[in-house]
């Protein structure tokens, strides 16, 4: 088997929102890089446009496609319903466009926002500095306000298959429910040999899919992702343009990078289910189920412990008989203080989490450090102790969300501490 494709592309931190210029892919198809990538195929009867961006990246994307051909805008085609996919479908319709998506779409959109205020809150430590560094680039509306982003209504949707052709380019849409959301769909070019694939297989190819998130989404189930990875597979693309970072080419590196990825997202699914009916702890199975060798994918946006446990809980729900007290709603760490106290006060549980990064457990100094600043929150030792261990676990991640957290934290501990001097 060849050597992993994840290797040689750009990780999470490489993401960015859209900026002047696209890149000419061949075969009258173009792509704009954003937040997530938006795809251009011009055609003699008119231009299809995949994905749109998030609002205030649209106009640009529309700027890059206008400087290429000026054709109308006969269909815009959405991969899924996420808000850097569909946030910027104003920017492109025309009298005539047509907005496709799978038939899921609707709920997909209305689920988002149900909780927009919840997600925008826990997913702004990974890209609030990203978009304010990128208002440089943005385009504005004739009274100078960022576009607005957009909630579109399709104006055709279908449940599992859609097929179209225009100017002699014959387009199939299919759907594949189990990418990050269960209205995504793949756009198919067969006699280009070319999918579009959006982020079924991960905002980031040839990682480990994200079956929860630690943003907040629903969970994702491993069986119905590899049923649509098998969909993709079985069309023998040639190439696949991707939601993020460039093509993935030739037939041979596609077949192999899927076959080890489904194979992957199979052994961690197995063996967590086996770990379940065997009786083991939830802890347990997400510390010792690693992938084999032949394997490997990466884990820079999905982790095989976090996927461990989204497998568990997708099956069996939140409550891990551990405890009655899981049953009730007071937090674990409701009696930390008190714990704290018995124990000789926040500055000796300080002192015994310092103890521990000293001997290189940075995770148990964090819990301890948590534990001594729930009985003084200002107290400096003991900030300073949680400092040095988020320092420490983000040194050791490669993890775009798990590192974006980890230095969220840093900052505001940095804070925390400046003000308590």
């Amino acid at each position: 088997m060849s050597a992993p494709l994840f290797r040689t592309r750009p990780d999470g931190f490489a993401i960015r929102p859209a900026t002047p210029g696209s890149r000419p892919l061949g075969g009258s198809i173009h792509l704009s890089e954003g937040l997530s990538n938006s795809y251009l195929v011009v055609t003699p009867e008119g231009r299809v446009v995949v994905n749109t961006g998030m609002a205030f990246e649209a106009p640009v994307h529309r700027a890059n496609y206008d400087a290429i051909d000026d054709g109308p805008i006969r269909y815009v085609l959405l991969t899924q319903g996420h808000v850097d996919h569909v946030g910027g479908v104003n920017a492109f319709l025309e009298s005539d466009t047509l907005v496709v998506a799978q038939a899921g779409n609707a709920a997909q959109q209305a689920d988002d926002a149900r909780i927009a205020a919840f997600r925008a809150r826990r997913s702004a430590f990974a890209f609030a500095d990203v978009i304010a560094r990128a208002t440089r680039h943005r385009k504005r509306d004739a009274g100078g306000r960022t576009p607005r982003r957009s909630r579109p209504t399709p104006t055709l949707h279908f449940d599992d298959h859609h097929a179209f052709e225009l100017g002699g380019v014959r387009f199939e849409l299919l759907s594949t429910p189990g990418g990050e959301t269960t209205d995504s769909m793949v756009v198919w070019l067969p006699d280009r040999r070319t999918c579009f694939t959006g982020n079924l297989f991960s905002a980031l190819f040839g990682h480990f899919p994200n079956l929860v998130t630690i943003r907040g989404d629903r969970y994702r189930e491993p069986l119905r992702f590899v049923a649509s990875l098998e969909r993709v597979l079985a069309l023998e693309p040639e190439r696949l343009l991707v939601g993020h970072g460039g093509p993935v080419e030739g037939a041979s590196v596609i077949r192999a990078e899927l076959e080890r990825l489904r194979d992957a997202v199979l052994y961690v699914h197995d063996e967590t289910v086996r770990g379940m009916n065997e009786g083991r702890d939830l802890y347990e199975l997400m510390g010792e189920i690693r992938l084999p060798a032949e394997l490997q994918v990466g884990e820079g946006y999905g982790k095989v412990s976090w996927s461990v446990r989204a497998i568990w809980e997708n099956y069996a729900g939140w409550f891990q008989h551990r405890s009655a007290a899981e049953l009730y709603p007071t937090p674990p760490g409701a009696v930390h203080p008190e714990l704290v106290e018995l124990a000789g006060g926040p500055g000796a549980v300080a002192e015994r989490a310092h103890r521990r990064l000293e001997g290189g457990d940075a995770l148990r100094a964090l819990q301890l450090a948590e534990a001594a600043l729930a009985g003084d929150a200002c107290h400096r030792g003991a900030l300073q102790a949680s400092l040095a261990a988020h320092v420490a676990l983000e040194k050791e991640s490669s993890n775009f969300w798990q590192v974006s957290f980890l230095r969220r934290q840093i900052a505001e501990l940095r804070r925390r501490l400046e003000a308590a001097a």
